[in-house]
This record gives structure tokens, sequence and C-alpha cells, in this order.
């Protein structure tokens, strides 16, 4: 039987291959309440949905960057000042740790895949 909650040591679902998502799409895969994702907006000038007809559309660079907000607040201990401290720094900055969070999500999407595959 499927759990139904989160914890710290789970995954996040892999990102499917769109090039837009909704507000609720992307607080589904990153584990977060819309509002949480309004806010943070306001708070870090990295993530800027397209903003059509009145609704956001956030695309797979944005989902990115708040995964990784996420695991700043949420699991390193980081406050929202020194989120963006790190994200403005040299290490956001920084090719090489964008591409190894590129590499991580691309590792973990084709390990879900190879477990898919195994359940059959």
């Amino acid at each position: 039987m499927p759990e139904t909650g989160r914890n710290n040591h789970d995954r996040l679902d892999p990102i499917p291959g769109k090039r837009y998502f909704t507000i609720g799409e992307v607080a589904k895969l990153c584990d977060l309440k819309t509002h949480v994702l309004r806010y943070w907006e306001q708070e870090f000038e990295q993530i800027a949905p397209v903003k059509r007809s009145n609704r956001r559309y956030y695309q797979r660079q944005d989902v990115l960057v708040i995964r990784q907000i996420r695991s700043l607040l949420h699991e390193q201990g980081y406050t929202i000042s020194g989120a963006r401290q790190w994200l403005a720094g040299e290490q956001a900055g920084d090719d090489a740790a964008r591409y190894k969070q590129l590499v991580r999500q691309t590792i973990t999407e084709l390990e879900d895949i190879l477990s898919n595959l195994k359940s059959f």
C-alpha cells in the first residue's frame, strides 16, 4: 500500500518533460503549499514564473530553483535571508553546482523509471 505522507527522507517526484507547469503542479512536485510558492516569489528574485491571463506558469528551471530553496530552508536549516544570500553568492552562480543539481535530478528520474520497470 503506498504511503500518503512524505517525510524528509522521501525523494521528490521526478519533474515531467513539460515546458510549463501550473502553480498546483509545482506545489505537488516540490511538496509545498501554493501560498508558500507565492510568498517565495516575493522573497527570491530567482523565481520568476511567466504570468499570462492572471495565471502563473513555471518552467523546469524554476522548479529546480524552488527545490533548491526548499532544500536550503527545510533540510539545511537556512533562514530566508541566508538562503537568499546563498543563491546570490558564488555557489549559486557556479555552473558546476547547477550541473550537479541537474545530474542529481536526472539520476533520481532514471532510478524511478528503473524501479517502475522492475515492478512490471
